[in-house]
């Protein structure tokens, strides 16, 4: 019944939010792409039949020009991710104190406001500030009241630095593209090494989510993915780069005598990192950090990359009592990337896959577990099988070993103005030191694109093994069901 309810729950909102997709605008998402906004628009035309026309007229976006020739703008970025989810908890879990097996809820994934400022050709400052991960009873206050159990979540900044061109991507003189480019910045930024899916587009994500662990330190020794530090970025012919030099935030972990690695970083040594891929076909755009997930066949994108993160120092472990030994954090990735349409132009038919391979070393039997929005704390009065992972969605994340992930999308023949459909499915294997096992983890869902990215609907149905504390080993699975609502403007 919680499967039905929720399904039903998901039609109300798409055929309730139709008619406003027909009224939506376009995302700051769009600049990604290197083409100027008016031509994606007119090229969508020009693939429709004339039965079936955009959602979304031409658009070049949510700006405040400051300058007559809108040379120098702001340039605003307003969404949000509303999940409707129905959780099988793991075994042995409490909901607010009872023992549930099952739980569904309503939660705030992602709410935020990103501000692009153009104050000069060389010159530009990215803001972006907003809460995650609202739900009934995590994510906000305690207790009961005002400021009570999941209430009133912090804001706070998840992007603010400043980039200064040094070398512009158009030569100056004959206005043509220049073979080489270099822009530099600093502050709390994303232009983060390892991969594509480290800096992901998160609004324009083929998937419900991104897998998370491809962010190593995702709120350890970063802020919801960002570190402070300097970064250079730019293009040399079909090459795009990025670098930096970070200073992690602190982590003060004391390992237990004969345990795994902990995060501890007091040494306060710098962190390194990069990624470069390989542009075969369209080049992407490099205005902000971040790469879409798919584009829904409006490029043709190949792409090969590399990457790395080194820091040193970062783990601690003790492998006897009051004997400490140090470790380096080290990550390693490559991926791949094709995006493009395909078949008749007038379907809008396109196909996105991704695949990458992930090595991270952080030091001996180094593990992490995760459960977004987790609503569930440990049942002390259980007693049959546990799961390691703990109570509620949690699921291991990430820790010393090997971890790859792909995902494929295909977008359907379009057959109505109304919407677009785009189903999808994903893996995720973790070959992890700490375990005796490796896991697979399954993604399969469908995006419901009303209008693109800025107005969708998306059901994805997620698989997670669970391990025994004793073994090591898988002894069974749990899932989670999960419509998302999306607008951004």
């Amino acid at each position: 019944m919680k499967y039905i309810f929720l399904l039903l729950l998901t039609f109300s909102a798409y055929t309730g939010m139709a008619q406003l997709a027909l009224n939506s605008v376009v995302s700051l998402d769009t600049l990604h792409s290197s083409r100027p906004i008016q031509a994606v628009s007119g090229k969508d035309t020009a693939r429709v039949k004339p039965s079936i026309r955009p959602v979304t007229p031409p658009y070049e976006g949510l700006k405040i020009k400051l300058s007559p020739d809108g040379a120098k703008y702001l340039a605003f970025n307003l969404w949000s991710q509303v999940w409707i989810r129905s959780i099988e908890n793991n075994p042995g879990t409490l909901v607010n104190g009872i023992p549930q097996d099952h739980v569904w809820d309503v939660s705030l994934r992602r709410t935020r406001v990103r501000v692009i400022g153009q104050m000069s050709p060389r010159y530009l400052f990215v803001i972006q500030f907003g809460m995650n991960n609202q739900s009934f009873n995590s994510g906000g206050g305690t207790g009961t009241g005002a400021n009570g159990l999941g209430k009133k979540p912090p804001l706070f900044f998840q992007d603010a630095y400043s980039e200064f061109v040094v070398v512009p991507a158009l030569n100056p003189v004959t206005k043509k593209p220049a073979d080489f480019s270099l822009s530099m910045g600093a502050g709390l930024h994303a232009w983060n090494g390892v991969s594509r899916l480290t800096s992901p587009g998160i609004t324009s994500s083929l998937t419900l989510d991104v897998p998370i662990f491809q962010w190593p330190n995702i709120e350890v020794s970063d802020q919801f993915s960002r570190q402070l530090g300097v970064f250079a970025k730019g293009m040399w012919k079909n090459i795009a780069y990025r670098f930096h030099v970070n200073k992690p935030f602190t982590t003060t972990l004391t390992p237990s005598v004969g345990g795994a690695a902990v995060d501890n970083n007091q040494d306060g040594k710098p962190a390194y990192g990069g990624y470069v891929n390989y542009q075969f076909k369209d080049k992407e755009s490099l205005l902000t950090a971040f790469f879409p997930g798919t584009y829904l066949g409006s490029k043709n994108v190949f792409n090969i990359g590399l990457g790395f993160y080194y820091n040193k120092n970062a783990t601690l472990s003790q492998p006897e009592a009051n004997v400490f030994r140090k470790h380096d954090e080290l990550t390693l990735a490559m991926d791949v990337f094709w995006d493009r349409p395909i078949g008749d132009p007038a379907k809008r038919m396109a196909v996105s896959i991704y695949g990458g391979l992930y090595r991270y070393e952080f030091g001996p039997n180094y593990i992490r577990t995760s459960g977004i929005m987790n609503p569930g704390t440990v049942n002390p009065n259980f007693t049959e099988q546990r799961a390691a992972e703990g109570p509620g969605n949690a699921r291991y994340l990430s820790g010393t070993g090997t971890l790859t992930y792909t995902q494929l999308g295909f977008v359907l023949p379009q057959f109505t103005s109304a919407v677009r459909v785009q189903p999808y499915v994903a893996h995720s294997y973790k070959d992890l030191q700490a375990l005796r096992q490796p896991g697979h983890y399954y993604n399969i869902g469908t995006a419901f694109l009303l209008d693109s990215h800025q107005a969708k609907i998306t059901v994805e149905y997620n698989s997670r093994p669970l391990y025994s504390p004793v073994t090591k080993q898988i002894f069974s699975r749990a899932g989670e069901l999960i419509a998302m609502v999306q607008v951004s403007l």
